[in-house]
């Protein structure tokens, strides 16, 4: 079971980016796949917020062709979305001991806690995933 950051999905669509190949053909492999994927909110709206920006992504999608893309991932039986559990709580208050992070991370955190809690991996292209004890992580374009 995996949960895919942000990254990785915007990537795979910003044709400008020197990571688009590599991030695509790993995303449709891995959409067409068996495994499950845990798609996190977070992630979907990160895609959403960055891959609409004209100032960042060029061209820039409409909101409805990113929320075409998002649907296409979401109607793949192997995808779902992921939600914080009854244990989220008491993994993401551990973390934020032991990992000590702040500001920018909180999204990262989040996304490493629904990894815990669902004993999911995560596939990042950030390192900064593997400062959190107890994360499984890859990076598919390494």
């Amino acid at each position: 079971m995996i949960t895919i950051d942000s990254n990785l999905l915007i990537y795979a669509y910003d044709q400008g980016n020197e990571r688009h190949s590599a991030a695509r053909q790993w995303l449709e492999t891995v959409l067409s796949g068996v495994e499950t994927i845990l798609l996190a909110w977070s992630s979907i709206h990160a895609f959403l917020r960055i891959t609409t920006n004209d100032r960042i992504v060029k061209p820039a999608f409409t909101m409805e062709q990113a929320i075409g893309h998002v649907m296409s991932w979401l109607n793949q039986p192997n995808v779902r979305v992921v939600e914080p559990g009854a244990r989220y709580w008491d993994i993401f208050l551990r973390l934020a001991r032991e990992a000590t992070f702040k500001g920018n991370m909180v999204i990262d955190a989040h996304l490493a806690v629904l990894a815990i809690e669902n004993n999911a991996t995560v596939c990042t292209a950030d390192n900064d995933f593997k400062r959190f004890p107890g994360v499984r992580v890859i990076n598919p374009l390494a």
